[in-house]
């Protein structure tokens, strides 16, 4: 199955593996079906024909989101693809790609097009990136991209070298600890800014956290979250 279901009108789907400074990357993006209808569509993946066709199933197509600077690989293809749907971004991400056509630039407040049942937060930890949190309400399900990432053994065994493997534990951006990498850590010097952000994800206290790069715990979303910012709460 293309799309595995979440909860009530919200799926994931895993796209293809990516290299990010020469590392094998997972890829992952969430769809939502907003009340009206149309389908919101977070960190866009690879679009091959099973999943055109396994949203043309569900909805149209009419949101966009790529959370920050760095998801924007597909966009175009996406665009492309439904024409008519609207493209969302942070500023980092709108002035990297001038050759799309945004709608205004994301922030901590939702637009009205997704408020009644998306909430999001805009994290400005390191200047390296920002990026937008977001959360699914009626599923309880937090969506975040680069600031924790959790690989699994099986994924880290299949792809990366011994060598790699080690730096990635030892930074613990592996399953049951997922962290941020290094590089953002530690160049994160508005740590109070920071903070403020990330308890305000956990003051929504999902239940669920979907992750662009790693595991995805179905309960106790909280304290998963918790263990992952940990270095800076």
């Amino acid at each position: 199955m293309v799309l595995e279901p979440i909860d009530r009108d919200i799926w994931m789907v895993d796209g293809s593996i990516v290299s990010f400074y020469g590392l094998p990357y997972p890829t992952r993006a969430v769809i939502v079906r907003l009340p009206d209808g149309g389908l919101w569509v977070w960190s866009p993946v690879a679009l091959t024909d099973p999943l055109r066709a396994a949203l043309q199933d569900r909805g149209p197509v009419t949101h966009l989101v790529s959370p920050n600077a760095l998801h924007h690989l597909w966009l175009a293809d996406w665009t492309a693809a439904w024409p008519q749907a609207t493209l969302w971004g942070p500023q980092s991400l709108i002035r990297k790609r001038p050759d799309l056509t945004f709608a205004p630039a994301l922030e901590d407040a939702p637009p009205p097009a997704w408020a009644d049942i998306i909430d999001q937060v805009w994290l400005r930890a390191s200047p390296l990136l920002d990026e937008i949190v977001f959360f699914h309400r009626p599923s309880r399900t937090a969506l975040i991209t680069d600031y924790s990432q959790a690989f699994t053994e099986s994924f880290l065994e299949a792809h990366w070298k011994p060598w790699q493997r080690w730096l990635i534990r030892l930074a613990r951006m592996t399953e049951g600890h997922g962290r941020a990498p290094l590089e953002l850590r530690l160049t994160t010097l508005n740590r109070r800014r920071a903070r403020d952000s990330i308890r305000r994800v956990l003051d929504w206290n999902p239940e669920r956290v979907v992750r662009a790069h790693g595991t995805c715990p179905m309960r106790d979303g909280r304290a998963d979250l918790e263990r992952a910012f940990a270095w800076v709460l």
